[in-house]
């Protein structure tokens, strides 16, 4: 079955393949799953300025992130694990992946949840510490009693700077789609794995929009609110696989113990 998991791999190589001769590069399934923005439109950083992308060594771009502090932002685990933290920035404030606005600042230390094995099994969450402040509107993060925001049919918005078709070529700015969360029965539906405690879909039934390879990690908004991370799915914006991020609002008290740290 191609999930984005899988379809992610090949690029994920090609990424290690680059890396072979960096100390301590992640194993291939720790990449995982690396989505993008399908059926969307280019996006404001102004608008969203908690919106952050995840770089390499070599300043390539694979993955997305949130900011929920001045100095702390959240991720998927795979994206997390993909690299060393000593390799990992984050890069902030920046419309264009070729421009110069925005910082971009280090990590000093990685959080992943204790539960993660990989993405279909569910805990795809990190905190990211920042070795520095950056000077940019963090995102609110979702809470356990906002079951109201995880209704089915309230529509998100997803963020990214991955590919804007399957298999297609990376995006070079910041785009946005607005999609509609799922009932947990249309996601159970659509896939055996699902866990609706850790897990939260979001999609049309007709597909056509979604996240995609290179948008892992990045966040799934119900206005200014974090309900989701990217982190898995079968194929992009394909008729009845909705896009599966990790739902925030579970990990709370995990997020903000390590945030402060």
């Amino acid at each position: 079955m191609p999930t984005k998991l899988r379809r992610a791999l090949s690029a994920a190589a090609v990424l290690l393949a680059g890396a072979v001769l960096v100390p301590g590069a992640a194993a291939p399934q720790a990449s995982g799953t690396q989505p993008f923005i399908v059926g969307g439109q280019e996006a404001s950083i102004a608008d969203h300025p908690y919106a952050v992308y995840l770089v390499d060594s070599r300043g390539n771009q694979f993955c997305g992130g949130v900011l929920v502090a001045a100095d702390a932002a959240l991720t998927a685990a795979h994206c997390a694990l993909a690299v060393r933290p000593a390799e990992l920035g984050v890069v902030a404030g920046r419309q264009h992946k070729r421009g110069t606005d925005g910082v971009e600042v280090g990590v000093r230390r990685v959080w992943t949840s204790p539960d993660y094995q990989d993405p279909t099994s569910g805990h795809d969450i990190a905190v990211l510490n920042l070795d520095d402040y950056v000077p940019y509107r963090p995102a609110h993060v979702a809470r356990p009693e906002d079951r109201a925001l995880y209704a089915a049919g309230t529509r998100a918005t997803v963020l990214g700077w991955g590919r804007t078709s399957d298999g297609g070529p990376k995006a070079q700015s910041l785009r946005s789609a607005q999609v509609p969360l799922t009932s947990d029965a249309t996601c159970a539906e659509a896939y055996r794995s699902y866990d609706p405690r850790t897990m939260v879909c979001a999609g049309f039934p007709e597909g056509g929009v979604d996240a995609c390879q290179g948008d892992s990690g990045g966040p799934l908004m119900v206005g200014d609110v974090l309900v989701g991370i990217v982190s898995w799915g079968e194929g992009c914006a394909a008729p009845g696989k909705p896009g599966v991020y990790t739902r925030v609002a579970n990990y709370t008290d995990d997020v903000s113990r390590h945030v402060r740290r």
